[in-house]
């Protein structure tokens, strides 16, 4: 309480959103709504404010008569920021802005901090990722970020559940951290004396769920992975892995160009989006290209039988070849990234990987050094990675004997995971799509701090914001 007005308010209920206010717009029609008050105009015995909701802006009017002197001089104080519940009537302005007459107001929380003029045009962008709660509230551009973001993953749940893949929850915690090659992120179970692992991928368990007799499953999951901060990895970042049995990799890429480009109509009305100073095309169907016939075509190398080490340095790639956890995988992977992503803009499926890349992948019968796999490129970026799912127990154990860092820094082969192979996996089709990294593509940004609500960021002292009048 201050001077007898409670600054901290309870439930205000019957509250219309300001875009239904604004849709069905009616002289005189009486309303409530809550929200923030973001901009005030003083005119003696009137005043003019902003209140802001989750959807949208609107005018609201105050005046003395109205109000009564004390409420009215309670009204024009509002701090910018307040939280304040309104009810009146609408009418037009003299400008014709559709504004809401107070015929009464409560304030419901007091802001204590005055919020940053101009907000968006820090360029100190990490101040903005580290109070996210400030940008969330002064740039609406961000807000429509997140609901596009929000938009996408409902929209691919819906795509999903249409074609009849059930949605599942696999371990975060996981004893063996399996089915990607990334170092973990590791805690311990005090009740179960044991380390365990934030998963890395939720793929393994997956195909378990195969084996048990579901034949389309998805998850939409968090993955966490200790390695290095940029503007396209962040150590934990959403996914979405499925696997349909009784499908190969050409079904996978049916799949995602229908999903994909589905969601780019659906949120831009046009197969043509805007990326920085480019358009990206996502009319179907997109190019296929080889991996090893394209890094020839740049290179004018065969990788297929030259000796990585020699054709790295001729090259001039930079790797430090006496690492003992660099491996020709690593070469190839550097070379690719190098020679023929930078040039990947419209989307385009890499097909056909070594298989000394993709230990969990099905060989090709004409071409065992290959895999049917493929990698869906856009703007530069990898957004999607898909198999045809090796289900040969036999020679997934010899793979994974022979390449154990593809499951991390443990190394340990995951001794169940073969078992569950051993009692019959269908054939199958798996695919990982990026969540984050196609939400920047959707909303047009560059960087996926500006996708992801609260990034990991680097441990800063935080100066104290400043604090209101």
């Amino acid at each position: 309480m201050s001077d007898g007005i409670n600054l901290y308010g309870g439930r205000y209920p019957g509250t219309e959103s300001v875009p239904s206010m604004i849709e069905h717009f009616e002289e005189g029609r009486k309303v409530c709504a809550a929200g923030r008050l973001m901009a005030r105009r003083i005119m003696g015995k009137s005043t003019f404010c902003d209140l802001k909701d989750e959807s949208g802006r609107i005018q609201i009017y105050g005046k003395s008569d109205a109000l009564g002197e004390d409420q009215y001089n309670l009204f024009k104080d509002l701090h910018i920021g307040d939280i304040i519940g309104v009810e009146g009537s609408l009418f037009l302005s003299k400008t014709g802005e559709k504004t809401v007459r107070l015929d009464k107001f409560t304030l419901l929380s007091r802001i204590v901090r005055t919020l940053p003029e101009k907000w968006h045009g820090l360029k100190d962008v990490e101040t903005r990722y580290r109070h996210r709660y400030i940008d969330l509230i002064v740039n609406d551009e961000v807000r429509k970020t997140f609901k596009t973001r929000s938009s996408v993953i409902r929209r691919i749940r819906a795509f999903l559940d249409d074609k009849n893949f059930m949605e599942v929850e696999t371990p975060m915690m996981q004893p063996i951290p399996g089915g990607a090659r990334a170092k973990p992120f590791v805690t311990h179970h005090n009740t179960l004396h044991t380390n365990l692992y934030l998963r890395v991928a939720p793929e393994l368990y997956l195909k378990r769920l195969l084996v048990g007799g579901f034949e389309r499953v998805y998850e939409i999951n968090r993955n966490f992975r200790n390695e290095g901060i940029s503007v396209r990895h962040n150590p934990e970042f959403t996914m979405l892995e499925l696997y349909q049995a009784y499908a190969d990799y050409h079904d996978m890429m049916d799949l995602t160009e229908e999903l994909v480009s589905g969601l780019v109509r659906e949120i831009h009305g046009t197969d043509e989006i805007p990326y920085g100073d480019k358009t990206l095309n996502f009319t179907r169907p997109w190019k296929r290209i080889s991996f090893y016939d394209s890094l020839k075509e740049k290179t004018g190398i065969d990788f297929k039988t030259a000796d990585l080490k020699d054709s790295a340095r001729k090259l001039g790639i930079k790797i430090d070849f006496t690492d003992a956890d660099v491996t020709d995988a690593d070469i190839l992977n550097e070379i690719f990234g190098r020679y023929v992503e930078e040039d990947l803009w419209d989307p385009t499926f890499v097909i056909d990987y070594p298989t000394m890349m993709t230990p969990l992948a099905k060989a090709k019968e004409d071409d065992p050094s290959v895999v049917y796999r493929f990698e869906l490129f856009a703007a530069k970026m990898e957004l999607a990675n898909a198999f045809s799912e090796l289900n040969d127990p036999a020679v997934q154990r010899e793979r994974l004997t022979s390449q154990k860092e593809i499951i991390g820094e443990a190394k340990v082969i995951d001794e169940d995971f073969l078992l569950a192979l051993e009692y019959g996996m269908p054939p199958a089709g798996g695919l990982g799509i990026g969540i984050d990294r196609l939400v920047m593509l959707l909303t047009n940004h560059h960087s996926i701090r500006e996708v992801i609500l609260f990034p990991q960021l680097r441990p800063e002292k935080q100066e104290p914001l400043e604090e209101a009048p």
